[in-house]
């Protein structure tokens, strides 16, 4: 299932893991692990933010997700499920007949 995980960062812990170096290698292992078909980074909420689209197999891939965000960068985080424009036209051609 295609899933948007939003992750608002704490910015005090994510002032440390950038001095630390650990955010830049955090964020590389989500693009590696999760193989994103998009990434975007950028302010929300007054700090820092990522945004990832990518396929998730099964809802038990959930803690191994959001755990390192959490623990890493104190992250408020949020997945929701998504569709692009082909999906949205299949789920309404489903709906005619």
């Amino acid at each position: 299932m295609r899933v948007m995980l939003r992750a608002c960062m704490d910015t005090e812990v994510s002032n440390e893991a950038i001095k630390s170096g650990a955010l830049p290698k955090l964020m590389e292992a989500m693009i590696q692990r999760h193989k994103p078909e998009a990434a975007y980074f950028g302010p929300s909420e007054g700090g820092r933010s990522c945004t990832f689209v990518f396929d998730m197999k099964d809802s038990s891939e959930m803690p191994a997700i959001a755990e390192p965000l959490f623990q890493e960068l104190g992250a408020r985080i949020e997945i929701h499920p998504i569709m692009n424009a082909d999906d949205l036209r299949k789920g309404l051609a489903a709906l005619q007949g």
